[in-house]
């Protein structure tokens, strides 16, 4: 994500949102009285791990002494099961979440997570107000010449639309003439568009490309057939289909392109001398379990990588 994905979420958004999580191993009743599956409670119980002295040896003076982890989550209007508030409305919770809180402690470091916007994320790291950013970050090519990434997890996306209709995704030419819903700012967004340009060459008719500041209001859209689909990353995806009952996955793809695997990073800024430090602590969580419990959790075990590494090739600049 995609890096679909902004801050405080109203009450009732939080409560839809909450309509809108799906599967995972920690049961409990949602704001709508139903069974979400998901532990959506401030009292998360998150898994935990122990300091790695190796991993927190690798971190700068200054952060080490600091003894806390300053942490950015680009997902502020909720993105479940990335990112997202729980029934208090301020606590953040989700993959994401539990990811950093797993670093942050192999670190031997406490967490601070503040959630933004996507956009304001980035500037964040490129001020420094944040050390990290946690949330659904893919690698690309261009993110390279300003950031450094540890990965953690494959990246894959997906296509999403009502049920029952007879519309599939396997390739580019098959979002000619429609309308579709996609996170600005987004690897998801770039594949999009470079499809649409390809196709517009091709002499095929242009995609309308939708954008919504909220996860709800791109399923209303999606509800009242006002976009044909949305194009983001397939956890989010694919808890949505498991709980409203009226959506169906239409098309799964890498999130880097057609010719690589997609991959989801803990990033930093250049030169910043931490990512060593967090592809450390992530091979030291993957070791100890302590990782895969977290991606199962969350019902992503598919997206386990088997070890973490320092700026991968990604999503081309040009695809």
């Amino acid at each position: 994500m995609k890096r679909s994905p902004l801050l405080a979420v109203t009450a009732a958004a939080g409560a839809l949102l909450l309509v809108l999580a799906g599967c995972g191993a920690e049961p409990t009743a949602s704001a709508a009285g139903g069974d979400t599956g998901v532990n959506t409670s401030a009292e998360q119980n998150r898994i935990t791990t122990t300091k790695n002295d190796a991993a927190a040896a690798l971190l700068p003076a200054k952060v080490r002494d600091r003894g806390t982890l300053l942490i950015g989550g680009g997902y502020g209007s909720g993105t479940v099961p990335l990112g997202f508030y729980a029934d208090d409305n301020k606590t953040p919770i989700g993959l994401e979440v539990d990811i950093a809180h797993l670093v942050a402690g192999a670190l031997g470091l406490t967490p601070e997570i503040d959630v933004t916007s996507w956009e304001n994320l980035f500037v964040g790291l490129d001020s420094a107000k944040y050390d990290v950013g946690f949330s659904n970050i893919t690698v690309t090519e261009k993110r390279k010449q300003k950031y450094d990434f540890a990965t953690y997890r494959k990246d894959d996306i997906a296509f999403e639309a009502k049920k029952g209709g007879s519309w599939r995704v396997t390739g580019g030419k098959d979002i000619a003439g429609k309308t579709i819903a996609v996170g600005s700012g987004t690897n998801q967004e770039k594949i999009l568009i470079d499809w649409n340009e390809a196709n517009i060459k091709a002499g095929l008719p242009a995609a309308t490309i939708k954008y919504f500041q909220q996860n709800t209001d791109t399923y209303l859209a999606l509800a009242s057939g006002r976009i044909d689909g949305y194009l983001g990353p397939n956890p989010s995806i694919a808890y949505h289909i498991k709980t409203s009952g009226e959506t169906e996955s239409i098309g799964k793809f890498s999130g880097a392109g057609p010719t690589l695997q997609g991959l989801i990073a803990a990033t930093t800024k250049k030169d910043s001398g931490l990512v060593q430090a967090y592809q450390a602590a992530l091979n030291a969580v993957i070791a100890d379990g302590s990782y895969a419990k977290v991606l199962e959790r969350w019902n992503v075990a598919t997206e386990s990588v088997a070890k973490s590494e320092i700026n991968p090739p990604g999503l081309p600049i040009t695809s």
